[in-house]
């Protein structure tokens, strides 16, 4: 762990000196939230940070007496279900693994796509008030069980035992992001001008005014949304199993956000501790690398240093637009070769290159979560 001194309040890093290298505008993003006025005792940057909106991925900030929308972020309930089930590798050949992926596809819609019907979800008769929420609801009706695009993907995977493993890596779509636009836009007028604000993506909702449980309210409608259509996902995806001659049981299986805020209470203070792009290290946890490459069942440590938090991923060492121009097709291809996948031309930007080695970042958070299972994928599902 590095600790860096350039603020208001200390920056912990897990991270070694090389891997600072290259994030000087991610370390920016950081020295301004440890520079916030509602800001307490350090920001911790798991190590797999790099730049975002407003707020470094892979950043944890706690405060008091406020929250702060854009450090939670837009993908409101972003995270990952994990289930291990009763198949091994022996079960999965080359071409049945492409006989599955296809059929994924034809029942689980990806990127901005939708359902083309109701999915009449019971979650989605959970009541609500909120007023961005509300006039959504018929359309996350049809985008609930839904894959988004980006880095959410859904993927095959193997143990060191040969267990088949399957992880989902999707968010709560295009109601998280109705949510924390509207919230941020009341953040801005609450104190978008404060003068000890070190950055207006960083505006906060102060605790006295009705919109603070308002957001968080609608953010937790968001987490439990997202997790309802992890669920659906994974039920459909069983169902692709069962069309194409497996019949597949979940042996067990967890679920866990990294994009939330939550109230608990660290080294004897009350705090609201936002986690953008970072898990909450507490039981089993799932740490996904790139496409590609391997993911990583742990255990959580508990770690008081970090918050309670670890790493949500490998982490961007290239932007997606650099990506898609640095990498040719032949590359992409040679580096997807040992996975069903199909790879689409320009389509490059969630390649393994463009991220951090994930077993460097599992060394590097040693103590925050004990690796288990070492998750080698077979096949990928993405937009």
């Amino acid at each position: 762990m590095i600790i860096v001194k350039k603020a208001k309040l200390p920056l912990k890093i897990w991270a070694e000196a090389k891997d600072l290298v290259g994030y000087d505008e991610a370390i920016a993003q950081a020295i301004n939230l440890a520079n916030h006025p509602l800001a307490r005792q350090w920001i911790a940057l798991m190590p797999d940070f790099h730049i975002g909106y407003g707020m470094p991925i892979g950043g944890v900030v706690s405060t008091v007496g406020g929250v702060i929308p854009n450090a939670v972020g837009v993908d409101i309930g972003c995270g990952v279900l994990a289930a291990r089930t009763n198949l091994n590798t022996e079960s999965l050949s080359r071409p049945k693994l492409e006989e599955i992926r296809l059929q994924i596809h034809k029942l689980i819609p990806v990127g901005f796509r939708h359902h083309g019907k109701s999915q009449a979800h019971p979650y989605l008769k959970t009541p609500t008030d909120d007023p961005i929420i509300r006039p959504q609801l018929p359309s996350a009706d049809k985008q609930i069980g839904t894959l988004g695009g980006g880095n959410h993907f859904i993927e095959v995977q193997a143990d060191e035992t040969g267990q088949i493993w399957l992880m989902i890596h999707s968010g709560s779509r295009n109601l998280g992001k109705r949510v924390a636009d509207y919230y941020h836009k009341i953040a801005l007028k609450y104190t978008g001008n404060k003068a000890d604000l070190p950055d207006r993506d960083l505006a906060f909702i102060p605790k006295s005014k009705p919109e603070y449980q308002m957001y968080l309210a609608a953010m937790n409608y968001c987490l439990k949304f997202a997790e309802a259509s992890r669920q659906l996902m994974l039920e459909r995806i069983i169902a692709a199993f069962a069309v194409c001659g497996l019949p597949v049981k979940i042996e067990e299986q967890f679920d866990i956000h990294h994009n939330f805020a939550a109230p608990e209470k660290h080294h004897g203070q009350n705090l609201l501790v936002h986690r953008k792009g970072a898990v909450k290290a507490e039981g089993l946890l799932s740490i996904p690398g790139s496409m590609g490459s391997a993911s990583y069942i742990c255990q959580g440590l508990k770690p008081a240093e970090s918050f309670n938090s670890c790493s949500h991923g490998a982490g961007r060492t290239i932007g997606r637009r650099e990506a898609k121009r640095r990498f040719s097709h032949e590359e992409a291809i040679k580096s997807m070769e040992k996975v069903v996948y199909h790879v689409r031309h320009g389509q490059y930007d969630e390649l393994p290159m463009a991220y951090k080695d994930i077993d460097r970042v599992i060394k590097l958070q040693a103590d925050l979560a004990k690796p288990l299972h070492k998750l080698i994928p077979l096949a990928v599902v993405k937009a």
